[in-house]
């Protein structure tokens, strides 16, 4: 049964993505020819179907690699088809990504195709200066490399890095279709980048396994499915999540879900409906019986190309709506002629920033929704296995991580995320949260020791989150990052290059720029607070003098920061956040910016003193206890021992005195 499997579960999904799409863009009227500008019947059906191809490619390329890095062991057969399956789907990928390229060029030049010069000047200028040109030749670029390292590759971590690079090669595709053009894009692009890396590692990692199955033992299959069921399920919810916003920004209300967009978006629940079976028929009735019973096997196998089957519907209705027209539709708005709304492309101003307003105005950033609402459940998850085996976990472990992640939650979604594009002051004040606040709140929970205790062991050569973790903190690598001088040294120095490049606009202008932004400065203040006051495993801990050293010194230059943005004259982002109407002066509010950063940032690290020369004074106090306790069992033979020695010393200073003197 495995051997068919794996032609049939390919099968399966091709052909039921692609009659899926063709159906859905002729419900959707995505193909009909435009009366002003028609590209031809190539173009109009050829753009759809590579998408869906493009899609498909990167599933299968992104679910192999995760596959192989935190399902299968190293020497086994399936870890190298795996990743001969990985080379195939991002091939596919990287072909599929330049031929959906070369037709949006058509669709958007209407050109006719050519050799001659002026055609290929057309193409380079479109794949160089456009932005949807742009986003696909580094599509294409990126699936390329990844097929070359898919091939060329075998061992794990650099395989973890390709798993991720992969997710991040998604980005350009979730920057294209309908999600850039509306009022209320940040929330649409991380939406669909969240849906399609969901997407991806659930469909590539279970069209993967029914690839390879015939190289897994039925015993081996067992902790394999068991292992993929636990990453689909937390797919499964993204892709809920995602999906839900994705369709609220482009449906709106319940009456257009009976226009053919909304109808499409219906099939697609659908079709995810079914697939929510498929996995919980998998966790209750055939994870725990494919060793045991024959019959189930077959069942089970059956079951894995029915699903594969409504993963390509859901995929084919997606790429067709990709093309069809929206009930709301973001690029036909017209914005007011005020500055704010130029220059963030629609964003409204929001009314005067009061304390009030900071904690009754929301912006939700989906990615830092789901992260604040996983790193929950995972961590109470945690602590409850503890318990039921008995284990105790200290309480206010578990209020600090919470505490936390609530203001992380705030912070990335409430009234400073709303005020922060409009106001440096709350920029700034976002900035400080991030990374000295959370950080402080998140590291004496201890999150990694939860980690290492909780879960279960692998002791099949594969790795699960346990052992990359355990990989990951004794590293070399790490050990140089959790050094309190190199930890201080990259927070506060990425500050001043943030602010004074070309970095600060880009974050600032752009949402990929923003999410790189809160990721990189709570990773910064995270690694820097781990290294002064962090309880969980490292390759070494400074001694705390240096802890303290390295603590001043960052202390000084923030103050010295926070001084330069006081007194300064010059306003960063002059035509940005000088520009943008709200009726007080920007160079103020810069300097108000800076009072944060000299306050908000030197309160947090104040108390890091206060917690290092505690930590630091408990230790000389257990030291002197042990010390204590192991001359109370030896009766201080230590302290004998250095005595005797001393005495030795001593006797044979003053032997020769005493001897006779020699005869003559």
């Amino acid at each position: 049964m495995p051997r068919t499997v794996r032609i049939a579960a390919p099968a399966a999904l091709l052909l039921a993505a692609l009659l899926a799409c063709l159906a859905a863009l002729e419900f959707g009227g995505a193909v009909v020819p435009d009366l002003i500008a028609d590209p031809g019947a190539i173009v109009r059906f050829g753009l759809p179907l590579a998408k869906l191809v493009v899609n498909l490619g990167a599933a299968g390329s992104i679910g192999a690699l995760a596959i192989a890095a935190f399902v299968l062991d190293r020497d086994a057969k399936a870890y190298g088809q795996s990743l001969d399956v990985a080379a195939a789907a991002s091939a596919l990928w990287a072909v599929a990504s330049a031929a959906s390229g070369f037709f949006s060029f058509l669709a958007v030049y209407q050109q006719p195709v050519s050799l001659d010069e002026n055609f290929g000047n057309l193409l380079g200028t479109f794949l160089s200066s456009s932005e949807i040109g742009q986003a696909w030749l580094a599509t294409t670029l990126a699936a390329a490399v990844l097929t070359i390292l898919s091939f060329a590759v075998r061992n794990q971590g650099a395989v973890l890095a390709m798993a991720i690079g992969g997710v991040l090669a998604l980005v350009p595709m979730a920057l294209q279709g309908h999600s850039g053009d509306e009022a209320s894009h940040d929330a649409a692009i991380s939406a669909i980048w969240i849906h399609i890396v969901a997407a991806a590692v659930w469909l590539g990692g279970l069209l993967t396994i029914a690839i390879v199955s015939k190289a897994l033992p039925t015993k081996r299959l067992t902790e394999v499915v068991s292992r993929y069921s636990s990453i689909a399920l937390v797919a499964f919810v993204a892709i809920v999540a995602s999906g839900y916003v994705s369709a609220e920004l482009r449906v709106g209300t319940l009456e257009n879900l009976l226009t053919p967009y909304g109808i499409l978006v219906l099939v697609k629940i659908g079709a995810l409906g079914v697939l929510g079976v498929f996995g919980i028929a998998y966790r209750r009735f055939f994870i725990t019986r494919l060793a045991k019973d024959e019959g189930r096997r077959r069942w089970f196998w059956w079951l894995i190309v029915a699903e594969v089957s409504f993963m390509g519907i859901a995929s084919g209705v997606a790429a067709a709506l990709a093309r069809t027209a929206t009930p709301i539709d973001g690029s036909t708005a017209i914005y007011q002629d005020t500055p704010a709304e130029i220059l963030t492309e629609g964003s409204p101003l929001p009314p005067p920033v009061t304390i009030e307003r900071l904690f009754t105005t929301w912006s939700f950033d989906l990615v830092w929704v789901i992260f604040c609402a996983f790193a929950a459940f995972f961590y109470l998850a945690g602590v409850w296995r503890l318990h039921k085996r008995g284990d105790s976990w200290p309480w206010y472990r578990t209020v600090l991580w919470l505490a936390g992640l609530a203001v992380l939650f705030y912070v990335t979604n409430g009234g400073v995320n709303v005020y922060q594009k409009f106001l440096f002051s709350q920029h700034m004040l976002a900035h400080m949260t991030l990374g000295m606040m959370v950080p402080v709140l998140l590291v004496p929970a201890a999150p990694i020791t939860l980690a290492l205790r909780s879960i279960h062991k692998r002791t099949d050569g594969s790795r699960g989150v346990r052992e990359w973790l355990l990989l990951i903190v004794h590293s070399r690598y790490f050990g140089f990052l959790s050094n309190p001088l190199v930890a201080a040294v990259i927070f506060v120095g990425s500050l001043w290059v943030f602010y004074y490049t070309a970095v600060f606009r880009w974050a600032t202008v752009d949402h990929v720029g923003h999410e790189w932004m809160i990721i990189h400065f709570l990773g910064a203040g995270y690694l820097f607070v781990s290294s002064l006051i962090g309880v969980d495993p490292a390759p070494n801990r400074a001694p705390y003098p240096l802890r303290l050293i390295a603590l001043f010194a960052t202390m000084a230059f923030h103050a010295f920061f926070g001084l330069a943005l006081i007194s300064g004259s010059g306003l960063l982002l002059a035509d940005w956040y000088g520009a943008m109407g709200w009726g007080t002066d920007a160079l103020v509010d810069q300097q108000t910016g800076g009072g944060i950063a000299w306050s908000v940032g030197e309160i947090p690290t104040v108390a890091l003193a206060v917690i290092v020369a505690l930590m630091w004074s408990r230790s000389d106090g257990r030291a002197a206890k042990r010390y204590d306790r192991k001359a109370d069992r030896d009766g201080d033979a230590e302290l004998e021992e250095y005595n005797a020695m001393l005495a030795a010393r001593a006797s044979a200073k003053t032997a020769p005195l005493t001897k006779s003197p020699p005869t003559r």
